[in-house]
């Protein structure tokens, strides 16, 4: 196996290779690679098939490319010599490929990743790339014998063993980087190079002989390539089909599960928020709330008041407007969105309908039931749907709300206290039950694309009322008092979020904290800010506030005093939605402020509008002219982009062209991938 026979008589076999079969070897191989890792990255993603779904079509894809390069890489080596394979070897080499991948993928695809898994997948890889490799050889049959040079053949393994581990070591260290096409391809490349380094090495180390005459030989060898090559096409092809099909199918299902209530088969919740949130017209909205469910399934069991809900839900979405959608947003309450803008009376009198059916007696399991409920209804002008439900709501919220089958129209007058009770009770207990909680939103440097910071923005997910606008609660509380505690459990969540950041690393320049007007001049924000820092050990650099002009021009020499000492802690200090609210440009000078924060209102109309695009320019000239950080809001648009990166100044961007606001875990995974993007 490893020496030549002690004779004189034998010669030694030289052969040459085809380029262009070596070309498509690698490429072949680089391909598999590619569709295995695009596989195995389902694993990730997806949760109604098993992972291990995608981890056996990711193999069966990786083995079946190194069998493919082994074949093609073969045919590429021409020797004066007739070849036939074994039948029987010829497919089982396919199986330690398929095996290998197989294990190294599951090492790298851990959760606890590390040198130590990515060292044995490289092992276990590079072992099945050379089992293929040395089966595929053993099943070759020609009139012609064969020797191993030792050290090459061992280097061969090695070779695989090594790149094997680096491709795999990359696949698992940036695995959640995946998405990023030019990761992949290199993770691709690297996985193609490592199999055809090994074979290529492998066949180096073989050497070719014969003790009978050449001249008796049968031509040269040469294997069925249009076959090979329509054969390992049509299987990829079959492997991405399935893929594609199992993708397609995957996220429908994920869809319809996080999207779409599994009784009714209407959108849920989570898809009426989406719809709300997306909707840029004006539009109307009804909530019918059934009273006393509870009753039902006491009395009856759960699959009674199933049932009950399914024959409500029925009722409703049989005699809705056509243009209409309904929801079930919670257990008792479905929810008629209306997008049409003249038609408020139109639904108001769909739903006097469906509520006058509902009132006659319901046919459940041979029982007749009788549903108490009440509709609750209202209409948003276009640009306030978020408003929209918070409205609907305080209808059903208020004391004076009766279940008898009537549609109560939204009235500010009678309404709006109880709901505003309601925020300024809940508050409290939003804290402690982590209802509130924090979004960033990345501020950019034009010209670098350089990240310099983020704005940290509250959030409400109320428990009654869902995921509640910052423009209905904030002002709630500042009416009732209750926006200091709120402030400040913000600013300690803030600075628990930079400390854990600068533990794990993440380069970001500062975080700014929204400071609401009345606090701003209050002694009890100085202290809150100074035993933060001292508590979390952070550098004051980190942080700046953000205040509002209507907050310093009411109580102008106070607010200077304040921000001057604000500035003496070191901290930034941002005035925002410059342009607002403010009477007189000398209060820039008096205020010692380190940045303008210039309002959305200004950029809407760039560049389109010549008045608001000079407006921009000279607001930005002249901030800069002063020595201050300026940073322009609401940017949404290429244009807006292409307008602001053409002038002079190099203003920071904020706004949805980049990203909108993330939380903690997507910013991180954000910011690593915007990173990458500006490194490649």
């Amino acid at each position: 196996m490893f020496s030549l026979p002690e004779s004189q008589d034998i010669t030694i076999l030289q052969g040459e290779y085809s380029l262009s079969l070596v070309v498509l070897s690698i490429v072949i191989a680089c391909c598999a690679s590619y569709t295995s890792l695009s596989l195995n990255q389902r694993m990730q993603q997806n949760h109604f098939f098993h992972k291990s779904f995608w981890l056996v079509l990711a193999s069966v894809a990786m083995g079946l490319g190194i069998w493919s390069m082994h074949f093609i890489g073969m045919s590429a080596f021409m020797l004066p010599v007739q070849m036939t394979y074994d039948t029987f070897l010829t497919a089982a080499s396919v199986l330690p490929a398929v095996f290998a991948s197989y294990l190294a993928f599951s090492f790298s695809s851990r959760k606890k990743k590390g040198h130590l898994s990515a060292v044995t997948a490289g092992i276990i890889m590079g072992i099945g790339i050379s089992a293929m490799h040395y089966i595929g050889m053993a099943a070759m049959k020609m009139e012609v014998e064969y020797v191993y040079k030792p050290l090459i053949l061992m280097a061969s393994v090695l070779i695989a063993v090594v790149v094997s581990y680096v491709a795999l070591f990359i696949f698992s260290s940036l695995q959640k980087f995946m998405g990023t096409q030019w990761i992949k391809i290199l993770t691709s490349v690297l996985m193609g190079l490592a199999i055809t380094s090994m074979h290529y090495t492998g066949m180096s180390a073989v050497i070719f002989y014969t003790d009978k005459p050449l001249d008796g030989m049968h031509g040269m060898h040469k294997m069925d390539m249009p076959l090979l090559v329509t054969g390992v096409t049509a299987g990829i092809f079959i492997l991405l089909a399935v893929s594609g099909l199992a993708g397609l199918l995957d996220r429908y299902v994920d869809h319809r599960l996080h999207h779409y209530d599994a009784l009714t088969l209407l959108p849920n919740q989570r898809q009426f928020e989406q719809d709300l949130k997306n909707s840029k017209t004006a539009g109307s909205l009804a909530i019918i709330h059934i009273h006393d469910l509870e009753k039902w399934v006491s009395g009856y069991g759960y699959t009674f008041g199933d049932r009950v809900i399914k024959a409500v839900g029925d009722i409703i979405d049989e005699r809705k407007l056509r243009t209409s959608k309904v929801y079930r947003i919670e257990g008792n309450r479905f929810a008629v969105y209306h997008g049409e803008e003249h038609e408020f009376e139109k639904l108001k009198a769909c739903m006097e309908s469906v509520l006058s059916q509902l009132k006659k007696p319901l046919m459940i399991d041979d029982y007749r039931v009788v549903i108490e409920m009440a509709c609750a209804i209202s209409h948003c002008d276009k640009g306030d749907c978020d408003q929209l439900l918070a409205n609907t709501m305080a209808v059903l919220q208020h004391s004076s709300i009766q279940y008898r089958h009537g549609v109560i129209e939204y009235d500010p007058a009678v309404h709006t206290y109880s709901f505003e009770r309601q925020i300024v009770q809940d508050i409290n207990r939003a804290i402690e039950t982590n209802e509130l909680f924090m979004v960033y939103q990345p501020k950019v440097q034009t010209g670098t694309g350089e990240v310099t910071g983020v704005e940290a923005l509250l959030r409400w997910q109320h428990r009654v009322h869902g995921l509640i606008s910052p423009g209905v609660f904030i002002p709630v509380l500042e009416e009732n008092g209750k926006i200091f505690e709120v402030t400040d459990w913000v600013i300690e969540t803030v600075f628990r979020q930079v400390s854990h950041w600068l533990d794990e690393g993440i380069e970001f320049k500062r975080v700014s904290i929204n400071i609401p007007g009345p606090y701003v001049t209050s002694s009890r924000l100085l202290s809150v800010l100074h035993e933060g820092l001292r508590k979390y050990g952070i550098d004051s650099s980190f942080i700046e506030l953000e205040i509002t002009e209507t907050s310093v021009i009411h109580d102008i020499e106070n607010a200077i005093t304040a921000v001057g000492r604000f500035r003496e802690m070191g901290l930034s200090v941002a005035l925002d939605d410059f342009g607002t609210g403010l009477s007189s440009l000398s209060y820039l000078r008096k205020i010692p402020i380190s940045t303008i924060k210039i309002d959305k209102s200004f950029v809407d109309g760039v560049p389109l509008s010549e008045k608001d695009s000079a407006l921009l320019r000279a607001i930005t000239t002249l901030c800069s002219s002063l020595k201050l950080r300026v940073v322009i809001e609401g940017v949404e648009t290429q244009e807006q982009i292409d307008f602001i990166t053409g002038m002079i100044e190099r203003p920071h961007i904020q706004g949805y062209y980049y990203s909108p606001p993330l939380q903690e875990g997507e910013f991180t995974d954000w910011l690593r991938e915007r990173e990458l993007v500006l490194k490649a």
